[in-house]
């Protein structure tokens, strides 16, 4: 089956679609368990709220949904190499002046018109603009009703084994579901309950590029599957594994039960005959995609990496997430994949490369999902506070990215000839905010390009 995307002529606030395909993905057998790429037909209304998502069926009972039939499939637009837009591309050196060289800036139009471009092909470190790939392949393999799920199984010994996914907002309440729920399926009244956890050993708790400094904080808390709040409270929790016991141990003891709790590997299958006895669904694929690029969450970002790619062997999983990019007929020169958040100093990006996948994701069936999960300028997520007041206020939809020397924003400004899909990324400018309002408020000039946007007059 192909992965098929719709071609759009607006941004976030303009409904008007036509169908598109991307290069077919390579057809493989798929692991037990698994799911295609999603597909289906373009919402093209971008400005209703997100309906509620159906009740979520247990894992062993879950269908694909009904989907509807394809349109014709045209040709996506592809990022073109050539600046085509002069005007536009002096106003944004002399706004950088003699800090060009610590800046990599891209922007397109709907038609894949590459404006402007500053180094746009130099690789970056790119901070958290790396959310914006793991996003990108975990919507599209997954699909927006994905769940991540934490579930009880019955073994054939009677045994328990407690599994999760990472689900970002597993807390203390589901544990004490999980423990009463153990405590009644005791073989006796007064017997003790034995219960696994499946879990990462610790050498697979962080990428091995994060930095120790940065594992003491939240934002670096260890990725496990069985996460307690993300594995943070203020800070980062060090032993995710003892917490979790501590805890689950109160909680039986509150049910008058007993328990003989160890951990074993994530990695170990489960026997053929163990049997489903409860799970306790996540938020959304809207509010997990929105956790990792509106509040930039890095536990979330992670997570989405792994569970899209099948595997949490980061590398592993990085490997496939290139593969999946590749498909796509991206710029990938100069780009290199370390994890899912952009926490591991050693991602690049280009600008370049980060505007052609925004394009791309403009034109996917889901492309409502992703844009929509972005942070919006003076408005919410991690852009609240910034371009308040200014013409690009509730205009521009972005992820941020923030690392000591580092600064990017990258994503979607409305403009009134179109859309215009942008990178930003500074590794060592002085005042990199303000230099990115004064390139994007340039950038909604409509006279500076010869109105080369996105004619919402041609019929088309």
């Amino acid at each position: 089956m192909a992965s098929c995307f719709a071609r759009r002529r607006s941004g976030l606030g303009i409904a008007l679609a036509l169908a598109a395909a991307l290069p077919p993905l390579a057809l493989q057998p798929l692991a037990a368990g698994a799911q295609p790429a999603y597909a289906t037909s373009p919402t093209t209304d971008r400005t209703r709220s997100y309906p509620a998502l159906p009740p979520r069926q247990p894992l062993r009972q879950a269908r694909m949904a009904r989907l509807p039939s394809l349109p014709p499939p045209v040709a996506v637009p592809q990022l073109q190499s050539q600046v085509s837009c002069p005007a536009l591309q002096q106003r944004i050196a002399a706004n950088l002046g003699g800090e060009s060289y610590a800046w990599s800036i891209s922007v397109a139009d709907g038609n894949g018109r590459l404006l402007a471009d500053v180094n746009g092909l130099r690789p970056r470190v790119p901070a958290s603009n790396q959310k914006l790939i793991s996003t990108a392949f975990a919507l599209d393999q997954l699909g927006p009703d994905h769940r991540l799920t934490t579930q009880l199984w019955r073994l054939g010994d009677g045994t328990l084994r407690l599994v999760g996914q990472g689900d970002p907002d597993l807390a203390l309440p589901h544990l004490q579901r999980f423990a009463r729920l153990a405590m009644g399926s005791a073989p006796q009244p007064g017997s003790a309950v034995r219960l696994e956890l499946a879990e990462e050993s610790p050498q697979n708790w962080w990428p091995v590029g994060w930095k120790v400094s940065d594992r003491v904080y939240a934002y670096g808390a260890p990725i496990t599957r069985l996460a307690i709040t993300s594995n943070a409270i203020e800070d980062a929790v060090a032993n995710p594994n003892g917490r979790l016991q501590t805890l689950l141990e109160r909680s039986l003891a509150s049910e008058g039960g007993q328990v003989q709790l160890r951990f074993v590997s994530a990695r170990e299958p489960l026997p053929r005959d163990a049997v489903l006895l409860h799970e306790e669904p996540s938020t959304s694929m809207h509010g997990l995609l929105s956790l990792a690029n509106t509040e930039s969450h890095n536990f979330t970002a992670e997570v989405l990496l792994r569970t899209a790619a099948g595997t949490w062997d980061v590398q592993e999983a990085s490997r496939r997430e290139w593969a999946w990019l590749m498909r796509q007929g991206l710029p990938l020169d100069g780009v290199q994949i370390a994890d899912g958040s952009g926490l591991d100093r050693s991602n690049r990006l280009t600008s370049r490369f980060l505007a052609a996948l925004l394009l791309r994701m403009d034109h996917h069936p889901l492309a409502r999902d992703y844009l929509g999960s972005m942070a919006v300028a003076g408005q919410r997520g991690t852009l609240r506070n910034l371009y308040r007041g200014t013409s690009l206020e509730g205009q521009m939809f972005g992820k941020t990215g923030t690392l000591t020397g580092v600064r990017a924003i990258s994503g979607v400004l409305q403009t009134s000839d179109g859309p215009r899909y942008f990178s930003a990324i500074s590794n060592g400018a002085e005042i990199p905010n303000t230099t990115i309002g004064r390139v994007l408020r340039e950038v909604q000039n409509p006279g500076l390009c010869g109105g080369g946007g996105l004619n919402l007059s041609a019929g088309y």
